[in-house]
């Protein structure tokens, strides 16, 4: 794991000394980087009246999504809980379409996940639409030399070009570059499964291996394999890959002929060769690339996740996050060759089946798309850069359990997921292996991961480095958390959030860490954002439409009563109301622990019928005559969240879950609502060895019921 700190002046293309007389550009807020997030940012700060200057390396706006990218993900997340610029985008993006004829095969429903597509240069008509609107000054092509700082404030930004103040700041780059030039602490690679109890950090294998030889003649590994072994599984310097966002046209009247690459080799591809010929299949599918159609014809490219070789050049992105720009040009163009060579394997060599090989050799670049730089996309889809360490580091727990948090920005629902960190020959040398794939997980068989609520703590730099400085991209947060954060429609809200926030602390002069989060709130509601989740909504399962009026029998709960609480707080706690006439007492009531499993035993019971060997729990029926009588020592729950399999038991002070990705453990006495996990607390540690005892005695009790009578 690699961690601080890199100072940016060394990728300055001008001497510090030489921008020192210059004169200085000043502005309230500062966004670097002019992303989706960034653009969000300058144009969230500049809605709250501030004064925005939205500074880039490159020539053009917009990042990924005039870059090339032309489905922003929306789709795999929850729609009912996205707002704010992100929504407005789209809608002037489809405004676009409709003012010009252009039927689009969806609509921006958020009753619905359809794909809202678009074309690049229609997404950079509207972003320069909503910079020009509201006010923001633009430099592009400014190369970022270094920043200044008077204690743990960032007083000037130098570029190539000038030199910036600003009261605040904001980083939206994909790199994290001014984050590191200010020399706030981050981490660049993977966590091991240890540092922060995640199951699905360090090593993952949710692919097969492919059984062929993955050596050549003289027993080192092929070309697009990454290394020779694994590594050890204890977190390294690995990143998922990067790709190109190629955009195709299929008319042929607005296409330009695919760029042969440079220096064609096809040795370079004789990976790909033995695993179509051993699989004949594979060629088009698991060789291949994802297309997704776009208006106007054309289709955009991208690195297949579930494929085993595709658009991404594995292995290529780890250096980077921390490359100089002299490095990263050279990255970039070794991403692009490779591009081109895949496609040219896939519609010229022999071993591809004819009819692929057609599929490919019709493919053409859009002739309008990406003037400038001959139809080419001029983004790499840089997955994953630096991750800041600040003042919360989001991780798994976060994204799939502790959904709740109490200063929220924004809502997040996108599931896990991680394109390929490595190829390497499998142990036994028989094959190879991609490693570092987390195949997306959601939840309730929805396209959408766990919605869970981003704090505005994970935005912030640790106070003693930095205090005017906002991240929303290279955000405070594990690998695998950023496997969940990492698209567009998060870091735009993120953005929008971020450009909010930093107006306040301007206009408010206070550190960004001490901005009074319900003043924050308050504005976020103003410019549209979904902060907190619906009173009525149920996580999985769209927005609720309940009428209790309408309702049979008694109504526990109605539309004005309100609970935040984690979604594994409530479901295992039921009301339970049974009238047994000769039996029970009216009035009466117990607090005795029960189970749903001891209803079935109480009934037969009740009805005087024998019951099934087979059968689990306990009969309720000495609760029932005398309501004095306690109940069980420990009730014990089984949960499945997603994948995820969770067991737990209650006392009638504590409760204890086991989850493959770690445990909890909660006083009811004292934390009812279940908001303080213990398990880390040495005070604690006695209580924790109990429950797991428990666990396991109750784990064996319910079995040992399956195989025995019910009394």
């Amino acid at each position: 794991m690699k961690k601080k700190i890199l100072i940016l002046c060394a990728l300055g293309l001008l001497g510090l000394g030489s921008l020192l007389h210059a004169k200085s550009q000043k502005y309230d807020v500062l966004v670097y980087g002019t992303t989706p997030a960034g653009v969000c940012a300058a144009v969230a700060a500049a809605r709250e009246g501030a004064s925005v200057a939205l500074v880039s390396l490159y020539d053009y706006v917009g990042g990924m999504m005039t870059g090339g990218l032309s489905l922003s993900d929306g789709n795999q997340c929850v729609r009912q809980l996205m707002g704010g610029l992100f929504v407005e985008i789209h809608k002037r993006i489809y405004q676009h379409y409709a003012d010009a004829g252009v039927k689009l095969n969806y609509k921006i429903d958020l009753t619905k996940n359809e794909k809202w597509t678009y074309e690049p240069h229609v997404a950079e008509k509207v972003f320069h639409d909503l910079i020009k609107e509201a006010g923001v000054t633009v430099h592009l092509e400014h190369h970022l030399v270094g920043v200044t700082k008077m204690g743990a404030r960032i007083k000037t930004l130098k570029t190539s070009k000038g030199v910036f103040q600003a009261g605040q700041f904001i980083d939206a780059t994909y790199e994290g570059d001014l984050m590191a030039a200010a020399k706030v602490s981050y981490a660049v690679g993977r966590e091991s499964k240890k540092q922060y109890g995640e199951s699905l950090a360090g090593h993952q294998f949710p692919k097969k291996p492919v059984v062929v030889d993955p050596f050549n003649a003289s027993g080192k590994p092929l070309p697009l394999l990454t290394g020779n072994s694994l590594g050890e599984d204890k977190g390294d310097g690995k990143i998922m890959t990067y790709s190109f966002r190629v955009v195709i046209s299929t008319d042929p009247n607005n296409q330009l002929p695919m760029p042969r690459p440079v220096a064609y080799d096809p040795a370079r591809f004789e990976l790909a060769r033995r695993y179509i010929k051993a699989n004949p299949g594979a060629a088009g599918k698991m060789v291949s690339v994802d297309g997704y159609p776009l208006p106007g014809r054309k289709v955009d490219l991208n690195n297949g996740i579930g494929r085993q070789i595709s658009s991404g050049l594995v292995g290529a992105s780890w250096t980077w996050p921390e490359a100089t720009y002299e490095e990263r040009e050279k990255i970039w163009e070794a991403h692009k060759q490779y591009t081109l060579e895949l496609i040219w394997f896939l519609k010229t060599d022999p071993v591809v089946p004819e009819s692929i090989r057609k599929k490919y050799a019709a493919y053409g670049l859009a002739k309008d798309e990406f003037h400038k730089y001959g139809g080419w996309p001029p983004a790499l889809y840089v997955r994953e850069g630096r991750r800041m360490i600040g003042e919360h580091v989001l991780t798994q727990h976060d994204v799939r359990r502790d959904i709740n948090k109490d200063d929220s920005i924004g809502i997040s629902s996108f599931p896990i997921d991680s394109h390929d960190c490595q190829r390497v020959p499998t142990t036994d040398g028989k094959g190879w292996i991609n490693e570092g794939t987390i195949f997306p997980k959601r939840i309730n068989g929805n396209r959408h991961g766990q919605p869970y609520q981003v704090p505005y703590r994970s935005l912030t730099p640790k106070r003693s480095e930095c205090v005017n400085l906002l991240v929303p991209v290279c955000l405070s947060s594990s690998h695998v958390a950023l496997s969940s954060i990492r698209v567009e429609p998060t870091w735009m809200m993120l953005g929008q959030s971020a450009g909010v926030a930093a107006a306040m602390a301007h206009q408010t002069k206070v550190d960004v860490q001490k901005l009074p989060y319900n003043k924050l709130k308050e504005r976020l509601l103003k410019q549209k954002q979904v902060i907190d989740f619906p009173a009525a909504y149920v996580v999985g399962e769209g927005t609720a439409s309940i009428v209790p009026e309408k309702l049979p029998g008694i109504v526990l709960d109605d539309r004005d009563a309100k609970k935040k609480a984690s979604m594994t707080t409530t479901p295992p706690k039921v009301p339970l109301v049974i009238r047994a006439p000769g039996h029970t007492q009216a009035g009466s009531s117990s607090d005795g622990l029960v189970e749903l499993v001891d209803l079935y035993p109480t009934l037969t019971q009740l009805c005087a019928i024998k019951p099934p060997a087979e059968l689990q729990g306990k009969s309720l029926v000495p609760m029932l005559r005398d309501s004095k009588k306690p109940g069980k020592e420990v009730a014990y729950t089984v949960v499945v969240r997603g994948s995820d399999l969770g067991k737990a038991i209650r006392t009638d002070r504590w409760r204890y879950t086991e989850w493959p990705e770690g445990e909890e453990l909660y006083d009811l006495k004292k934390d009812p609502t279940e908001d303080h996990n213990l398990v880390k607390s040495a005070t604690h540690s006695e209580t924790l060895k109990q429950m797991r005892i428990h666990l396991k005695r109750a784990e064996r009790n319910a079995l040992s019921e399956m195989r025995s009578p019910s009394h």
